[in-house]
C-alpha cells in the first residue's frame, strides 16, 4: 500500500492538477476523481517526482514517457466508462494510466512488451493500492485472449491499422481507442463493434510512438 506520509505530502499538488484538469474542460467527475485518488508521483523517476503533477510528459526511462495527464483524462473520457467494463490496455507504461483504469472500470489487464518497464511499473501500481489489475509481458498486438471480451480496449501506441486480434477480443457493444496512421503522426480512432459491424469515429490528430509487434510496426 501506498505510503500515507508520502501521499499527503503531494495532496496539494494532485488537487492542482484536477483543477487544471477541469478548467481545461475535463468534466467527466469519475475521470475527475480518478486523478484525485492516483499518485502521479510513484510512477516517474524519483529524481523527477517534484513535477509529477504537472501537465506534462515526463521520461521514465527505456526511451519512454508518462503521456501529459490531460492526455490520459481525453482518452479515459471518450471510453465513458461505467465501474462495470473489463479493460484491455495494450502499453502500460509506466503503469499511471493503468492505475486511473482501475478506478474507473471492475478489471484491467494490461500487456507490455518490455520487461524492465513493466517491472517497474508493477512495483509502483502495487504502491498504490491497485488490487484489480492483471499485467502481461508480451505482444500487445496479439491482445490477451484468456481474458477476452473486452468492454473497452484502450491502446496507447500508434498502430498502421486496426490489429485484428484486438477487433476479435472487442465485446459487443465494446470501445476500442486507438491511434491510426504512420510512425509520426496518427488519427485518434475510436471503434465501437456493432455485431459484425465496426463503426469508426476519427477523434482527432494524436502523436504516439509506434506499436511495435505481429500486427503493428517492426522493432
Amino acid at each position: 500500500m501506498v505510503d500515507g506520509t508520502a501521499l499527503s505530502q503531494y495532496t496539494g499538488a494532485r488537487r492542482r492538477l484536477v483543477e487544471t484538469l477541469h478548467d481545461g474542460g475535463v468534466g467527466d467527475l469519475n475521470v475527475l476523481r480518478a486523478f484525485d485518488q492516483t499518485p502521479r508521483h510513484l510512477f516517474v523517476p524519483t529524481g523527477m517526482r517534484h513535477r509529477a503533477y504537472e501537465d506534462s510528459a515526463l521520461p521514465i526511462g527505456n526511451g519512454q514517457t508518462i503521456s501529459q495527464p490531460s492526455t490520459h483524462a481525453r482518452y479515459l473520457e471518450l471510453l465513458h466508462l461505467t465501474g462495470s467494463e473489463r479493460v484491455l490496455e495494450v502499453g502500460t507504461g509506466s503503469g499511471y494510466q493503468t492505475v486511473l483504469l482501475s478506478h474507473l472500470s471492475s478489471q484491467v489487464f494490461s500487456i507490455e512488451r518490455m520487461g524492465g518497464l513493466l517491472a517497474r511499473a508493477r512495483d509502483a501500481i502495487r504502491e498504490s493500492g491497485a488490487r484489480n489489475v492483471s499485467l502481461l509481458t508480451g505482444d500487445g498486438t496479439l491482445g490477451w485472449r484468456e481474458y477476452s471480451p473486452f468492454d473497452a480496449i484502450l491502446v496507447t501506441a500508434g498502430a498502421p491499422s486496426e490489429p485484428p486480434p484486438l477487433v476479435e477480443q472487442l465485446a459487443q457493444g465494446g470501445r476500442m481507442l486507438i491511434p491510426i496512421g504512420d510512425r509520426e503522426e496518427q488519427r485518434l480512432t475510436l471503434v465501437t463493434r456493432h455485431g459484425e459491424t465496426l463503426d469508426r469515429r476519427d477523434m482527432g490528430p494524436a502523436r504516439f510512438v509506434p506499436l511495435v509487434g505481429m500486427h503493428g510496426w517492426p522493432s
